[in-house]
């Protein structure tokens, strides 16, 4: 496979993954504010720390209210994470690969991209819960129709690690947020108002019935936490996510499962290997902003060894 078809697959599905994540975030944050007693800006400002962009908000937008940030993460073009720049992005991905994937594929992201630029030309959006449950569902959307449609074969591969990497980035950093900066201050510990935060933050990752299925009946913080980052069943935990990225990365290379051949095998294989031994009380003891932190860091160099082992052109 050319190595920029494979780079168009990875990317493709990383800003179709991304666009979903940030409506996530958008979507239970609205809810959450239904609820919570605090102020606006209080719960706003976090959505812009989980992107890890606040000083370029405050450069351009200034107080972080509702309208300032959904602006920002939504429809804002100049900002290169919105929903609308990931999907541009996606779409000229798609385009530029139209003759590997599926015109299935193809007729999915074209619809996305304009379900999301009509809504930016309106400059009315009657219901935004209802727009952001449109914008996940056409992620499903595309995700369902790519793995129906298209042969699996190394594009898909690429195709998986790219989403799986962006799914983990993300879920490690919304529980970042909560864990480290969302809650006002240590007197809400187990108030009701940290409760609903932490419900929240389930519900962000589609993981709130799962949690409950999985036999935990109170929300317990150290259990939501294992359960995002340590669970091997559920598909948004960062675990599950790592494990099926190497599986897809070995399919492509051809190497044993628990063997390197490369630097992209080596650094997915060291990150998913500490998850499978390490404990929830190990990862407290550590600090978890500071593992998560760590992770993070860990998943952007996967990324990087990955476009330099398959992309980057060695130099003559």
């Amino acid at each position: 496979m050319l190595s920029r078809v494979a780079d168009s697959i990875y990317w493709l599905n990383r800003y179709v993954e991304r666009a979903e994540n940030v409506a996530r975030f958008i979507d239970v944050n609205l809810t959450l504010l239904l609820d919570a007693p605090t102020g606006e800006a209080q719960q706003w400002k976090p959505l812009i720390l989980t992107t890890g962009d606040l000083s370029l908000f405050q450069e351009r937008y200034g107080e972080a209210t509702a309208e300032n940030v959904i602006q920002f993460l939504t429809f804002d073009r100049e900002y290169s994470n919105s929903i609308a720049s990931c999907l541009f992005a996606a779409r000229e991905n798609a385009r530029s690969i139209r003759e590997i994937i599926s015109s299935e594929m193809w007729e999915r992201v074209n619809a996305f991209y304009f379900l999301v630029k009509e809504a930016a030309q309106s400059h009315t959006v009657p219901e935004w819960s209802n727009f952001f449950a449109e914008v996940k569902l056409a992620s499903h959307l595309f995700a369902g129709v790519m793995n129906a449609t298209m042969t699996h074969n190394e594009g898909w591969h690429f195709g998986q690690i790219g989403r799986l990497l962006e799914r983990a980035d993300k879920t490690a950093r919304i529980l970042d947020v909560k864990y480290y900066i969302l809650l006002p201050s240590a007197k809400d510990v187990g108030t009701t108002l940290d409760q609903l935060q932490w419900i929240a933050l389930l519900k962000s990752a589609s993981a709130y019935e799962m949690y409950r299925k999985w036999g935990r009946h109170r929300i317990a913080p150290t259990a939501v936490a294992e359960f995002l980052i340590l669970n091997r069943e559920f598909p948004r935990s960062i675990q599950f996510c790592l494990l099926q990225a190497e599986q897809s990365l070995h399919q492509i290379t051809g190497t044993p499962i628990g063997t390197w051949q490369n630097p992209a095998e080596r650094a997915l294989g060291r990150s998913r290997s500490e998850l499978e031994y390490i404990t929830i009380e190990e990862i407290v003891n550590i600090g978890l902003h500071e593992f998560l932190d760590r992770i993070q860091h860990q998943i952007n160099d996967v990324g990087d060894k990955i476009f330099t082992t398959f992309v980057a052109v060695d130099p003559v």
